[in-house]
């Protein structure tokens, strides 16, 4: 298993093509991921489930308690460890890119140094077919080995030094490459291990959906009504009230968010202290159906709800002479996206220039907008717990207004926070640390 990143040729051989100016690391090793990332994909679709493996995943959804709430903690659970595998890809990626940059850099330093390499293999080979004359052997030599002797005096040290240079360089291209084969490895293993997360999660998904047919054809209608009104609405503020004027699911939803509040308004600070507590103390109960706590003590506490980079903060340019109302993250092709937080489903479909779109209404007058999406798999009125899978990235940027300026041609997820219906700022309520495990339900 080879990747661009790790030259196939023997390292020995020192390439003499013309040096050519470089772009800036960043750029560079932007680029250099996107190749890996190519070719990961491509090593992908060669892979397949095997037989007994599928027949294993199907028996082990077979024999679960067929619930709501065993298929929702199942579905957390596996959203999660596919969470975990994509963290584990895009982190390897990185790492092969920077062998990659670290490879080019010493056959780049080949190339400047050329010249006087090939001066120090010459006098290497000079040396070896012309030995200095041994003094004891030839005393007749005895000025031209006193002359030699001197000689070598001053150029052996700068041989010496260089010889030992290119050795160290030869050594770390071939421990690159090798670093470059362990990390490859270790990328296909999660490759496999990620074919296998998806197809849980599709067999997961399909029955949670044969458990809620009963309500379909009402669901069905719903969704039309909602596509209407989206084609109606001139902007998502306007979309928001006329879903929750309009739609009865969505409807009820917004009722049942202002009656939990209402009912936590009339806690005192005990009942409230005894309820954070209650939650901290394990996972609340996956089968609730309000938040299990008030958005607006998620701070620093929220994981974002897919795997990526950030390209774009709330309040950067947003390529079109404003600011960006919302943040931007540039994942990898079929990732999947996560609730960030307990809400309701406010809207899920197409709206204008945002792509496939989904609303969640948090509590609290907050509204949580995700866009660039290829694949939806929730619906209005649903209510959704903190990881529970809701779409898909798809195998490309979406054309939309939110991606617009962007310098990479990845999926990008658009996310946009609300509070009573204006954008604000939701930096304070995401835990960015590496682990990424912080959720509002742990």
């Amino acid at each position: 298993m080879t990747t661009s990143t790790i030259s196939e040729t023997d390292p020995t051989e020192i390439d003499t093509t013309q040096t050519v100016a470089r772009p800036d690391r960043e750029t560079e090793l932007s680029r250099k991921r996107d190749q890996i990332s190519e070719e990961l994909q491509a090593i992908a679709e060669t892979m397949r489930l095997s037989t007994d493996k599928v027949t294993e995943l199907e028996r082990d959804i077979a024999e679960l308690n067929k619930t709501t709430e065993t298929l929702k903690s199942a579905l957390i659970e596996s959203a999660a460890r596919r969470k975990e595998n994509e963290r584990r890809i895009a982190e390897g990626e990185k790492r092969l890119a920077e062998i990659g940059l670290k490879s080019d850099a010493i056959r780049a330093s080949f190339r400047e140094r050329r010249d006087v390499l090939a001066e120090v293999l010459a006098a290497l080979q000079r040396m070896g077919r012309n030995p200095p004359p041994a003094l004891l052997v030839s005393p007749e030599d005895a000025l031209a080995s006193v002359r030699t002797a001197i000689l070598l005096g001053a150029v052996v040290p700068g041989v010496r030094a260089e010889t030992e240079r290119l050795a160290a360089d030869l050594k770390e291209l071939i421990d690159l490459r090798n670093q470059g084969t362990r990390e490859m490895e270790s990328l296909v293993a999660a490759i496999a291990s990620q074919q296998e997360e998806e197809r849980r999660m599709d067999l997961l998904i399909a029955e949670n959906d044969r458990l809620n047919r009963t309500n379909s054809l009402q669901l069905q209608a719903e969704r039309k009504q909602a596509e209407e009104l989206a084609a109606r609405a001139a902007n998502m503020e306007g979309l928001i009230q006329s879903l929750e004027d309009e739609i009865a699911s969505v409807r009820d939803a917004a009722e049942m968010a202002r009656l939990e509040e209402e009912r936590r308004a009339r806690m005192t600070e005990e009942q409230r202290q005894r309820a954070r507590d209650l939650a901290a103390s394990g996972l609340p109960d996956k089968n609730r159906i309000a938040p299990a706590y008030p958005f607006s003590e998620l701070r620093q506490k929220l994981e974002l709800p897919t795997t990526g980079d950030i390209v774009r903060r709330y309040g950067d340019p947003d390529g079109t002479g404003h600011e960006a109302q919302g943040m931007v993250i540039a994942s990898s092709p079929g990732s999947i996206v996560t609730a960030p937080a307990d809400g309701w489903v406010v809207f899920a479909g197409q709206f204008r220039s945002y792509g496939q779109m989904i609303i969640l209404n948090t509590g609290e007058g907050y509204h949580m907008v995700l866009s660039g999406m290829d694949r939806v798999n929730t619906s209005q009125g649903k209510f959704v717990l903190s990881g529970e899978p809701l779409a898909v990235m798809g195998e490309k940027r979406v054309a939309s207004a939110t991606a617009l300026a962007l310098e990479t041609n990845r999926p990008t997820l658009y996310i946009e926070l609300r509070k009573d219906g204006k954008p604000v700022d939701s930096r304070p309520w995401w835990n960015e640390d590496e682990s990424g495990k912080a959720q509002n339900d742990t």
